[in-house]
């Protein structure tokens, strides 16, 4: 049975940046397909969370090592990791909602509809279930699992660079490659959340992704750069919010798909119940908001510590 693990990919501060890009690669495909059985069913819901993850931080990595590997040699795998992780959605969605949405509040809003909304949620979940075992079973996943490995082994974005700069910037030391990029995806975050609105769902949503960004970026690195776990720490209390204001969007949208159709008052009364429960949950968090901000704008950066790649 796979286990969740957070040891991040064995980058040494010995590496150049197209070693290091290797390493990151193939530590998340490795990763990925060890979770790949149990993302066939939702008896353990951490499989399709898992495998989803780790598409995204292979896509995570095409884009922080843009600067050195051009896009067009990771475009094909990009839009393939993308369909792919895009397919596990609805059930991951789902398990979500299920588990931590209405898991969570079970037997605590005083209305009915409860029951009948719990069995048109997994009723969904069995359909979407059906749809990640197709995609698990499709020629497209046969041939990711088949050709990535040797794309990753072979590095095959070397292929094809013809300019003295790329290649130079290829073959340089990762360490300062991280600290650069660190700094940029850092300023990234500065940009979205130093003015943004509260009350707007879109640069609240901007700013997740920044955030996203950045701890991913950050996680590549942790071996070679001493304190990024620590600094990753800072970021947490800011990226839970940002995550429940995610859920409340998701479920939103989620119940819109579930009740389609649908004439029991009931079931629409405890929907609606639901998603205030849920908003008044983010809406309390959001009053920290300006604490988690000034926590994560005052951690020290340890990308610029003289101790950088002697961890």
């Amino acid at each position: 049975m796979a286990k969740k693990s957070k040891t991040p990919a064995p980058v040494d501060h010995k590496h150049n940046v197209t070693e290091a890009f290797q390493s990151i690669l193939e530590h998340n495909f490795e990763y990925l397909v060890s979770w790949e059985d149990a993302c066939r069913s939702w008896q353990d819901i951490e499989g399709v969370h898992q495998v989803r993850v780790s598409f995204r931080r292979i896509r995570s990595a095409f884009s922080a090592f843009r600067g050195a590997v051009p896009k067009k040699a990771t475009q094909f795998w990009s839009e393939e990791t993308r369909w792919m992780a895009g397919e596990l959605g609805m059930a991951r969605d789902l398990d979500v909602f299920i588990d931590e949405g209405l898991g969570a509040i079970r037997g605590i809003l005083p209305l009915h509809g409860e029951t009948h909304l719990l069995s048109l949620a997994e009723r969904h979940r069995e359909l979407a279930y059906q749809s990640v075992n197709a995609m698990l079973d499709s020629e497209r996943y046969a041939r990711f699992k088949a050709e990535f490995p040797i794309w990753v082994q072979e590095r095959a974005w070397e292929q094809g660079i013809a300019k003295q700069k790329q290649w130079n910037r290829l073959f340089s030391d990762v360490v300062p490659f991280a600290r650069k990029l660190l700094d940029s995806l850092e300023r990234a975050v500065l940009a979205a959340g130093s003015h943004v609105n509260k009350d707007d769902p879109d640069e609240m949503h901007q700013l997740r992704i920044e955030c996203k960004k950045l701890r991913y970026g950050a996680e590549f690195f942790m071996p070679v750069i001493k304190g990024l776990d620590e600094f990753i720490g800072h970021m947490k209390g800011l990226q839970d919010l940002l995550g429940v204001m995610n859920d409340v969007a998701v479920m939103k949208h989620l119940l819109e798909q579930l009740l389609e159709g649908e004439s029991d008052c009931e079931l629409f009364q405890y929907a609606g119940g639901l998603v205030g429960w849920r908003t008044r949950q983010f809406h309390e968090l959001l009053g920290s908001f300006d604490a988690h901000w000034d926590e994560f704008t005052h951690a020290k950066h340890p990308w610029w510590s003289k101790h950088a790649g002697q961890s």
